[in-house]
């Protein structure tokens, strides 16, 4: 039989520009709510297979961490992570606490003492740390990325070209002043994150410990499953990730067994003091390709990574697949898209990300 039946329409005035070459005059879109009755035939659906429902996994008491996937305790949820500049020149090695971050940045830190590089460690779990770094002075990238994960930026100083962006309303920072540990080296190589540090800094400084307006939620997208990028378009072997680093010679080794990446610089493995001589191990890498400017004939610089895009690859599970980036704002994340425009989806597991300027994307090696 027929019956009445109602049907919503979102009726939507549409901009068409002289630009289009269109022709036709600009209008402002409006919403308008219509209800249209139409004469339908009521008929009997098919009856359809029932699918049972795989229901999602949920642990007591815990949540997947939005840095890493990984199952964490379920009061840090809303805790802002922090990003901590470690210092990279070889006389600051060995490292503490530096197994404890989610995702590790390695990028050019100055243009002088043959391209040194420098870390900034992002880590979710910061009230667990008992002693990290040794942390060192910040530059203006560090600030363009920090943000994306609404971190709280831990660092000792930086020069002057830093205080443009200590102004932004969404860049909160902790510097100097942390623990001094004599471990036989001059006073720059000697301070650490400790015990409690950084919650009593924060309560000090009215610094939001839980995310606040400026979040733009979660950065990456994980995958329910194993991610395999065998079938991917561009997708090549690789179990060595040579970084056109000089000053350290950073390399990244694929170890099967654990589906991690070893990192290793200055000619050996890079291990955690801190945490029983671990070697830090990453599921995912990502190589970031951008240009640099340089400020001063002191070598500090930054690199370009705001409206503009450039190129890159994802490393997973010994395959390497092209990538293309973009960036709008320091608070917005930076999106990765495949050779057919998706956004890549990562393995649960730590993530490393080198940034690499243009001056030498071509030494970069992947085999």
């Amino acid at each position: 039989m027929k019956r009445k039946s109602l049907v919503l329409m979102l009726s939507l005035a549409l901009v068409c520009s002289a630009l289009t070459g269109c022709g036709a005059k600009e209008e402002t879109a409006t919403n308008e709510l219509q209800v249209i009755e139409t004469d339908t035939e009521e008929t009997e659906a098919p009856a359809e297979e029932e699918v049972a429902e795989v229901p999602e996994e949920t642990r007591e008491g815990m949540y997947r961490s939005e840095l890493t996937n990984e199952w964490i305790d379920e009061a840090l949820k809303g805790q802002r992570p922090v990003a901590i500049m470690v210092d990279n020149e070889k006389t600051a090695l060995d490292h503490y606490g530096l197994t404890q971050a989610d995702i590790i940045y390695e990028m050019m830190n100055s243009t002088a003492n043959d391209e040194i590089t420098r870390f900034m460690c992002v880590v979710k779990d910061w009230g667990s740390i008992t002693r990290f770094g040794s942390i060192r002075s910040v530059r203006p990238t560090n600030f363009m990325i920090a943000p994306e994960y609404n971190a709280i930026v831990i660092h000792d100083g930086g020069p002057f070209y830093i205080d443009a962006f200590l102004s932004n309303p969404w860049v909160d920072h902790l510097s100097g002043g942390f623990a001094r540990i004599d471990n036989g080296k001059s006073r720059e190589f000697t301070e650490y994150v400790t015990t409690g540090e950084i919650e009593s800094r924060l309560e000090a400084n009215g610094i939001d410990r839980e995310y606040n307006s400026y979040y733009m939620g979660q950065h990456w997208q994980f995958s329910s499953s194993p991610v395999d990028l065998s079938s991917a378009n561009g997708s090549k072997d690789c179990t060595l990730v040579d970084l056109p680093f000089p000053h350290n010679g950073s390399e990244l080794t694929y170890d099967e067994a654990s589906g991690t990446y070893l990192y290793s610089e200055y000619g050996k493995p890079h291990i955690d003091l801190e945490n029983d001589n671990k070697q830090l191990a990453f599921t995912n890498v990502i190589i970031q390709c951008a240009s640099h400017t340089q400020y001063d004939d002191n070598g500090y610089m930054q690199f370009n990574i705001i409206n503009t895009s450039g190129d890159g690859y994802y490393i997973t599970g010994g395959k390497a697949i092209p990538v293309t980036w973009t960036k709008t704002h320091d608070a917005e994340p930076t999106n990765f898209y495949d050779a057919d425009g998706n956004e890549i989806t990562l393995n649960t597991g730590k993530t490393y990300v080198g940034l690499v300027s243009t001056s030498r994307w071509n030494e970069l090696i992947l085999k």
